[in-house]
């Protein structure tokens, strides 16, 4: 027992075995981000400058600044904006109002053009009717003038003044039936001055008894319907010869 302990006794060194020298332990290690560190240097000094060398071999990426309105925005999970994402539903919102205005508008402007076109052709019944209305009327006038015509021309007169006479009583008749159509003869006699807006020239004649440019003679009446002409009245008019100067 005693052998074995003094030789390991012997064996073991007085003094604490020193740790290798930080020269002897170093990394080598071939990548462009490691950076040899020495362990010996241990003042704030020299830790600085070894992290501004550490710092110095990473690109610098420059953050961009946000702006206070930005930060204060709220994201969505799929990045955009509250903001945009209501905008846009407001855009949704009026573009299906100008749907349905214009939808509206259309309905709108079908029922127009079909009340425009029941419109036209009742417009077009309506004067239809009314020009067979006032033809008529004009008939049912002078046919009452056509039969006294016929029971004038049966009959059988004792003379000429009779069958005057009843010629006369006919012609008051068809006056008066264009009196109630509202057509009335022009009060253009013989001697009068001759008008050319109611009366148009036919012929000129020489009769010293009436004045220069008056109605000689009236070949056809004029009338009017409802105070505009119908038609003018067909006359001569008086020229006088002026005697030759010698």
């Amino acid at each position: 027992m005693n052998g074995p302990r003094s030789a390991y006794t012997a064996s073991m060194p007085n003094e604490i075995p020193q740790e290798p020298e930080a020269d002897a332990v170093s990394l080598s290690v071939e990548t462009e981000d490691v950076v040899e560190l020495n362990l010996d240097e241990s003042s704030e000094d020299d830790l600085q400058t070894m992290a501004d060398a550490v710092a110095s071999e990473y690109p610098t990426q420059v953050v961009p600044e946000l702006d206070q309105e930005d930060l204060s925005q709220p994201l969505n999970d799929t990045g955009i904006s509250l903001d945009l994402v209501s905008a846009l539903s407001e855009a949704e919102r009026q573009m299906d109002d100008l749907m349905r205005r214009e939808a509206e508008l259309m309905d709108q402007q079908r029922r127009l053009a079909a009340d425009f076109n029941n419109f036209r052709n009742r417009a077009q019944r309506d004067i239809s009717l009314s020009v067979e209305q006032a033809e008529r009327k004009v008939l049912l006038e002078f046919l009452p003038v056509l039969d006294n015509f016929d029971r004038g021309l049966s009959a059988t007169y004792q003379d000429v003044d009779s069958f005057r006479a009843g010629v006369e009583l006919i012609r008051k008749q068809f006056l008066e039936a264009l009196r109630r159509l509202n057509v009335e003869a022009l009060p253009l006699q013989v001697g009068d001055p001759f008008d050319a807006l109611h009366a148009e020239a036919l012929a000129t004649f020489s009769d010293p008894s009436l004045p220069e440019g008056a109605v000689a003679a009236v070949y056809e009446r004029g009338f009017n319907l409802r105070g505009q002409l119908l038609r003018a009245a067909r006359v001569v008019v008086n020229r006088l010869d002026k005697p030759e100067i010698s």
